[in-house]
């Protein structure tokens, strides 16, 4: 994107740097890292400082200018002030030590035993430190390098990563931003993936792994991906769109050694289920299928066919299973699964003959993870399929699991981790389904290492706030979705604000928060002063006045990610923490009274901020600065 402007569209970067980020903005963990040193790997080093500016790639906590420019003592003392960053990991303090040591012995340590311990770092924060620690570590990092995480797409060009990680083999880009989930995002905003597709054609044909969320995916993308890489193994999409089946099917046609592929709540265009007869009959490497999200009838015979030579399968999600009965298909699905002794993730069935289930009942009791969030089955065939689930540790479903599904989940599934509950009818003016906050409360009393929780409802109390904040303490994600705006507590008809407050302050871990229902200033006065580890926030229909948005960027201090729609959160509040926005990776505000006058202040206060307002009124020049700047506002 362009830097120091306010923008209407993103576009992406030329290949030029872009100057390193400020005192504050490195204390906030602003993501970059060092561009490519110009020497050659198979020379001797220097220890002489790059003099080159440094570009956005990834997710790292650290300056490599605070070090490379510091003698010996004053970089003793940097890593000594790194065990003050609650961010900074004990490994993080570690590599600058031993990077003094290293440095020390005159390079002692030949490059392949420094890459064979570096492969053992696994966490993109602290291989991001490594790198940060010396130039010799730095260039050895760089070529033993095998996977790159890019949390926006248009932070840095294709070329640039290229030329920074030459060896890559894993590639994982994000696009779009989370509202475009809930199509806040208009159409055309960006996103696509294809430059990203030829460059790395060119530059990576060793490559294995792509991972993409909201992006545009074409079936050009597809048929490139499928003829440039010749081992290539694990395709990922999460939220994506643009692309067919014909797409899927040269995929499936052409990666002869393809081990995942992973559709998660993409939109196809489902144009027949007989693509799967693609894969040759020599594909025995599939550890894990999804194709949960597609809408056209499965091929029984084709899934059983593709079933059967991989009894490896660890993950599998199909479509529809709405044909009639057969008894010879069923026999042989039953015989297919039952081969499927490491089969770990189901999901799918969403428009499914009841009768089939039980086809699936021989390897549910080896089940960690079951996603029914396409299923359409109602509750008494759906308690059947759970209750088989004993070693369940993921759950999404629809909520026609109902309150008693949810205390069969809670006294069955004592690993449960993760629960997910959508809601199979979310505009619908009275409930279909027996699904309130007793429910949750079950299962917060009857599963003890439950962490993540997303629950759609219609109603909830502050008492049963309270009592799951202190029935699981240890909860690290909780998104509560009340479908109507405005709710309040429905016995006492008072704010959430109680039972919000008990979330934060008993859950220490807490790392990322929705609010729904009514919600005051006070809610968000809980959230700045208990919140401390939180990294995303989202809040909708909340708040009294600006002194809610002050709370929330004042006192949250590991936030780095704030979407924000239909809030009375105004200019006054963002611009009074506008050096906050340099510590955080984004914020989102939709539907706010956010002048396009405060944007352009914003933007010449901050130039290193991205300042994107998207209005489909047109040109925002065109009307008073103090008018509302349109749609959202995306920095």
């Amino acid at each position: 994107m362009m830097q120091n402007n306010v923008m209407q569209s993103p576009f992406p970067l030329q290949d030029t740097p872009i100057p390193a980020a400020n005192k504050d903005a490195q204390k906030g963990r602003q993501n970059t890292v060092p561009t490519v040193p110009q020497h050659d790997r198979a020379k001797g080093h220097s220890h002489r400082p790059s003099r080159e500016a440094e570009v956005i790639c990834e997710d790292t906590g650290i300056q490599d200018k605070r070090i490379r420019d510091k003698s010996p003592k004053m970089r003793k003392d940097f890593s000594l002030d790194l065990r003050k960053d609650s961010h900074c990991s004990r490994f993080t303090v570690l590599t600058f030590v031993l990077g003094r040591f290293e440095s020390a012995m005159a390079y002692s340590f030949p490059e392949e035993v420094l890459e064979h311990v570096f492969s053992f770092i696994q966490c993109d924060k602290d291989r991001n430190a490594v790198s940060l620690v010396c130039k010799s570590w730095y260039d050895i990092e760089r070529w033993c390098r095998r996977r790159v995480f890019v949390g926006n797409c248009y932070a840095v060009s294709p070329k640039i990563m290229i030329r920074r990680f030459p060896e890559v083999r894993s590639v994982e880009l994000k696009g779009k931003p989370h509202f475009a989930d809930y199509n806040l995002v208009p159409e055309g905003w960006g996103g696509y993936v294809y430059p990203w597709i030829v460059a790395m054609a060119r530059a990576y044909p060793w490559l294995e792994e792509i991972k993409l969320k909201r992006m545009v995916v074409t079936d050009e993308s597809l048929e490139l991906i499928s003829k440039s890489f010749n081992n290539f193994k694990v395709l990922v999409f999460s939220s994506c769109e643009g692309f067919t089946t014909d797409g899927l099917a040269a995929i499936a046609a052409n990666c002869r050694n393809l081990r995942e592929l992973d559709l998660q709540e993409c939109e196809v265009d489902d144009l027949s289920g007989h693509w799967l007869s693609h894969f040759p009959d020599t594909c025995t490497s599939l550890v894990s299928l999804n194709i949960a999200c597609l809408g056209s009838e499965v091929s029984l015979s084709a899934l059983e066919r593709l079933v059967a030579r991989a009894p490896q399968l660890i993950e599998l999600g199909t479509g529809a299973y709405s044909a009639e009965l057969r008894s010879d298909v069923f026999s042989s699905l039953v015989e297919a699964f039952s081969g499927c002794k490491e089969l770990k993730s189901l999901s799918g069935f969403w428009d499914v003959v009841p009768a089939y289930l039980p086809a699936v009942f021989p390897i549910c009791s080896g089940l960690t993870s079951l996603n029914l969030s396409y299923a359409n089955i109602q509750s008494p065939d759906l308690l059947k399929l759970v209750s088989h689930c004993h070693s369940l540790q993921r759950l999404w479903v629809l909520d026609y699991i109902e309150d008693t599904g949810l205390d069969t989940l809670a006294a069955s599934c004592k690993d449960l981790q993760e629960l997910r509950v959508f809601p199979s009818d979310p505009y619908g003016p009275e409930p279909n389904v027996s699904l309130t906050e007793q429910g949750l409360l079950s299962v917060s009393e009857g599963c003890p290492k439950l962490e993540s929780v997303l629950y759609f409802c219609r109603q909830m109390s502050n008492a049963a706030l309270i009592a799951i904040a202190q029935n699981r303490p240890n909860l690290t994600r909780f998104r509560l979705c009340i479908l109507e705006p405005h709710t309040t507590d429905y016995i006492t008809r008072q704010p959430l604000d109680t039972g919000f407050g008990a979330i934060v302050q008993n859950c220490k871990e807490l790392r990322r928060l929705s609010l729904s229902g009514l919600l005051t200033d006070r809610v968000f006065e809980y959230i700045g002063t208990h919140a401390k580890k939180l990294e995303m926030l989202s809040i909708a229909f909340a708040g009294d006045s600006d002194l809610g948005l002050h709370h929330v960027l004042s006192g949250c201090e590991s936030l780095k990610k704030l979407e924000i729609r239909d809030c009375p959160f105004g200019d006054k509040a963002l611009l009074a923490n506008a050096a906050k926005l340099e510590t955080m990776r984004s914020l989102w505000m939709s539907s706010c009274p956010i002048s396009f006058e405060a944007c352009k202040l914003l933007g010449q206060k901050l130039p290193r901020l991205n300042v994107e307002v998207i209005d489909e009124r047109g040109p925002p020049d065109s009307r008073p600065a103090s008018c509302p700047c349109g749609q959202a506002l995306r920095i």
